[in-house]
């Protein structure tokens, strides 16, 4: 089993979970061994280089999955486009570079770590997922736990991590601070933005951001 996992803060609490819940070390291995951003996930994902993965919405529709997402109820501070800027991807993206042409909007996308610094010291710029709630009343869905196989454990996952409270120890929440360059305060301000479980109304959203995205690809 090699899961492709995303360098961002905002999968922390699963991070944490997922080597409390897997207790193979060849597992825990895999999984830090497979480490990128988004876009080189989903190239991995895509070439079978790892069994699963958060992978990009915009990548997700064809592939098995659990209902298990990075998900934005309202704002999320960490996916932005500064319009004052000229119109640049972020080469880690590829959901939220659809995005911005799904919202008609122009400028520098930012994702990750890097925007979420950028917006705690910044106001010159458009949350897209805040922007996609007062447009469409849904959540947004960056990304989905797919697999390719063993659907049995990943279902254990999703359900596990479902009723699991992930309670970040003060080491990891210190280095996660100090990796991003922001307060520990911050860390879990953030992290409360960020929610994890595909219901009805995350499933609407992904559906409707589907739709959306057909019109301008």
């Amino acid at each position: 089993m090699l899961f492709g996992k995303i360098e961002y803060l905002n999968l922390l609490p699963f991070h944490i979970f997922i080597k409390r819940f897997i207790s193979s070390s060849q597992i825990k291995m895999g999984m830090e061994h497979k480490k990128n951003v988004p876009a080189k996930i989903n190239y991995a994902f895509k070439k079978r280089r790892v069994d699963a993965a958060f992978i990009s919405s915009i990548e997700a529709k064809k592939y098995k999955n659990v209902k298990l997402g990075i998900i934005a109820r309202k704002d999320v501070k960490s996916v932005l486009v500064i319009p004052s800027r000229g119109a640049k991807k972020d080469a880690e993206s590829a959901t939220s570079n659809v995005l911005v042409n799904v919202l008609g909007l122009e400028g520098e996308v930012l994702i990750g770590d890097k925007a979420l610094r950028y917006a705690l010291k910044n106001d010159d710029y458009i949350d897209l997922a805040q922007l996609w709630n007062q447009r469409y009343k849904l959540p947004f869905v960056f990304a989905v736990l797919a697999f390719h196989k063993d659907e049995k454990i990943y279902k254990k996952i999703e359900k596990n991590f479902g009723k699991y409270r992930v309670r970040i120890p003060q080491y990891l929440l210190e280095k996660a601070a100090k990796d991003v360059g922001i307060e520990k305060s911050e860390v879990l301000e953030y992290l409360k933005l960020i929610s994890y479980n595909l219901d009805r109304r995350a499933q609407r959203g992904l559906q409707k951001f589907y739709k959306e995205a057909a019109k301008v690809i």
